[in-house]
């Protein structure tokens, strides 16, 4: 396997999807609570893009070996088992050691933190795994835009956050004399939630996007995906709204003032994200305008995450 192989399997040009939640956790842990782990920041990128191309690499397995329609752009050209005519032995191998580096690396990870960390990895694990795998795969149901939404858009943002912050009592536990007692910051969860919005929104929205542009592939592969479901009609009408709650969202951060009054910036980016909208509302293909819906995740949340920085810095130093 080649190393253009390799990032064909693991699609590394989607990996922002996991990364930008990563770095937005991280940029508002120095901007809320003025701090930073290194060691526990560094151990937890590797876990987390090493997790997130083994599922990627399953995903493309998956599709390989049950599609039905072999011929077309997500057949031949999409996908890297058939583009670069990988052995399938080789690919199973990838995926065990990018899953096993993970696994490493997420022990690493609890070691240095708590059992809440040790939970949510074990959870998130199995969902990147059954969301690729598994005798009815997440993604073929009209469930995938919701999970990954929820797992990459706030769960990651959660324990890039709670990693430098696990002594502060966000979620704190205690078990003594047979009895366990559980905590739950009330305050702060909600409003690590209120910042997970566009990250949700923008991760279901590329999942929505795929599932609109593969419609007819995913009919005859016997994926039922949400678009099959409720139709393209109401599904391109979902995928504007979603936009509209994401930036309704970053003005609730701004009253609450969650956020640095510098991310009203972020506000911006409206313009360009609607243009895209009407863009992919005209014409929905895998191959022309699916990008755009990566394109909308990364401007809006990307905005997000250099603004938050900067109030960080603002804060530290004033």
């Amino acid at each position: 396997m080649t190393i253009s192989s390799f990032l064909k399997l693991v699609e590394i040009q989607t990996k922002v999807a996991s990364m930008i939640p990563f770095f937005l956790g991280t940029a508002y842990t120095l901007y809320r609570f003025e701090s930073f782990n290194f060691k526990n920041f560094s151990i937890m990128f590797i876990s987390l893009l090493c997790v997130d191309m083994g599922t990627t690499a399953i995903n493309n397995y998956v599709d390989y070996r049950k599609a039905i329609k072999k011929h077309g752009y997500n057949y031949e050209t999409h996908n890297a088992i058939v583009k670069y005519n990988l052995k399938e032995s080789i690919v199973i191998a990838t995926i065990g050691v990018l899953f096993l580096a993970a696994i490493v690396f997420g022990v690493l990870l609890y070691l240095n933190t708590n059992f809440i960390i040790l939970l949510l990895g074990i959870v998130s694990f199995i969902a990147s795994v059954l969301y690729s795998y598994g005798p009815i795969p997440i993604s073929r149901l009209p469930l995938g835009e919701i999970f990954s939404g929820i797992f990459m858009g706030f769960i990651i943002v959660f324990i890039s956050i709670y990693i430098h912050v696990f002594d502060k009592n966000i979620i704190f536990y205690s078990y003594s004399n047979e009895v366990l007692n559980f905590g739950i910051n009330v305050k702060e969860i909600i409003y690590i939630f209120l910042l997970c919005v566009p990250p949700i929104v923008g991760i279901g929205n590329i999942m929505l996007a795929n599932n609109i542009c593969d419609m007819e592939d995913d009919i005859e592969n016997k994926r039922y995906t949400l678009p099959i479901f409720i139709g393209k009609e109401k599904a391109l009408k979902l995928f504007k709204a979603l936009y509209c709650i994401a930036y309704l969202d970053i003005i609730l951060l701004l009253i609450l003032r969650i956020v640095p009054s510098i991310t009203a910036i972020s506000l911006l980016t409206l313009i360009l994200v609607n243009k895209n909208i009407k863009r992919f509302a005209h014409l929905q293909t895998k191959k022309d305008t699916f990008i755009l819906a990566v394109k909308n995740f990364v401007l809006l949340n990307i905005v997000q995450v250099i603004t938050i920085g900067i109030g960080a810095v603002i804060k530290n130093i004033s």
